[in-house]
């Protein structure tokens, strides 16, 4: 695999390579969350399962399955992002295949979305249950 090199650089050990990465890695972050609505979307969604997760009293792997849940939704996001951005790149013009390709890479998004609501309704439907019942009593 040959490898991109920013010629404005030294060139770095292999340890500041690797820390370099992290750099580049929030990096995308940040641009993501700038510039993505429904990446900050996603935030939002999360920060709020989050906090009702901790009011719930969430079990360690119900908190796993929730995590692993907000995990595959970021990640499907921003890998739709970076495919977005390299075809728009690539392909200015419209083009059909890029259009499938798109809206591709956006199911994919939804796809984990959707998963991400199963697993939602799943793990925090009993919990809320019960709440509303000692509610009612």
């Amino acid at each position: 695999m040959s490898e991109l090199s920013d010629p404005r650089h030294a060139p770095r050990s292999s340890w500041g390579r690797f820390l370099a990465g992290f750099t580049y890695a929030f990096r995308g972050l940040w641009y993501a969350l700038r510039t993505q609505r429904n990446f900050r979307v996603h935030t939002g969604v999360a920060l709020l399962v989050i906090i009702a997760a901790s009011l719930l009293r969430l079990s360690p792997v119900e908190l796993a399955l929730v995590a692993v849940a907000i995990g595959s939704v970021f990640t499907s996001e921003l890998v739709n992002t970076s495919i977005e951005l390299c075809l728009d790149l690539l392909h200015p013009q419209y083009h059909p295949l890029v259009r499938a390709a798109k809206d591709v890479a956006a199911g994919a998004v939804l796809l984990s979305a959707l998963l991400a609501v199963a697993i939602g309704v799943c793990v925090f439907g009993p919990h809320l249950w019960s709440w509303w019942l000692t509610l009612r009593h």
